[in-house]
């Protein structure tokens, strides 16, 4: 299959790269959801034995059993798929619609223009889940499931407790998509220049696009776990900053950040292998 067939067919079929963004987006969470869960722990106010990613995953398992790093996956099964599905569709329709108004000039602009519109419509889909998925990765979560958190969650707080973050999700995620598709992108050009199927390049490219977005974002990352967990009762994203700085200074905004970009490198390679895999299957 040549670049203009591979390109141009999906884009102009919602079912397929809708179909292959929600396989993609749940075989990325859940690969890697183990390193979610410490990454979460990590960044918690309160946990102790929290220092390094060994410490920390170690204290889980031998204190709250075996299967601890694995909780609250379901929900990420449940908002992953349509959240990534709505993602790649929403980026697709984009980078279509904007490389004709463009005139395929300025090919970075839309891809980062792309990604962040992408952002906004994955996050108002999967906001509510990682609120859920969040409370029960903490030490010492009160809730025995998704549907018992999710339950309680709004009949205590109400709707609005599942949107809490969604202002920080977006602030975090609008420049980590518009970096990552940039990154993605590039990379593309320079180890894949025909733009053909290529595994080996699209698997490196999204590990180097998901090291380098986890890392510029963390700060923003630390702000909304204090947020979707509810420590110290912050409102917003500058009482979450306020909490951190007052908790742990000003490193305290990079805790977690090892852990985020290691999820994040595997995360993001599995995500566009299997993403461009399945665009790839489904096109022909």
């Amino acid at each position: 299959m040549n670049f203009e067939d591979y390109e141009t067919l999906p884009t102009q079929n919602s079912i397929t790269h809708m179909t292959a963004g929600a396989i993609a987006g749940v075989m990325e969470h859940c690969v890697m959801y183990p390193l979610d869960s410490v990454k979460t722990r990590m960044q918690s106010l309160r946990s102790a034995h929290n220092s390094s990613i060994v410490e920390t995953f170690r204290h889980m398992v031998q204190r709250e059993g075996l299967l601890r790093p694995v909780r609250g996956m379901s929900a990420v099964v449940l908002g992953a798929g349509p959240a990534h599905a709505c993602f790649f569709a929403t980026y697709e329709q984009s980078k279509h619609t904007l490389s004709q108004l463009m005139r395929h000039r300025h090919d970075h602009i839309t891809h980062g223009l792309s990604g962040c519109l992408a952002s906004l419509v994955h996050d108002a889909v999967s906001n509510p889940a990682e609120v859920v998925k969040q409370r029960l990765q903490m030490m010492n979560s009160p809730y025995r499931g998704v549907w018992e958190c999710a339950r309680h969650v709004f009949r205590t707080e109400g709707l609005r407790a599942f949107y809490r973050s969604y202002s920080t999700q977006v602030a975090m995620n609008v420049p980590f998509q518009a970096l990552h598709f940039v990154t993605y992108e590039a990379c593309q050009s320079a180890l894949n220049p025909g733009r053909g199927y290529s595994p080996k390049a699209h698997a490196l490219s999204g590990a180097a696009a998901g090291a380098l977005a986890a890392a510029a974002t963390t700060p923003l990352d630390v702000c909304k776990t204090v947020l979707n967990t509810q420590e110290g009762g912050a409102e917003g994203l500058a009482q979450a900053a306020a909490l951190v700085l007052r908790a742990s200074g000003p490193l305290g905004f990079f805790r977690g950040v090892t852990a985020r970009v290691l999820y994040q490198m595997p995360a993001a390679a599995i995500c566009w292998l299997t993403y461009e895999t399945l665009k790839h299957a489904l096109a022909r």
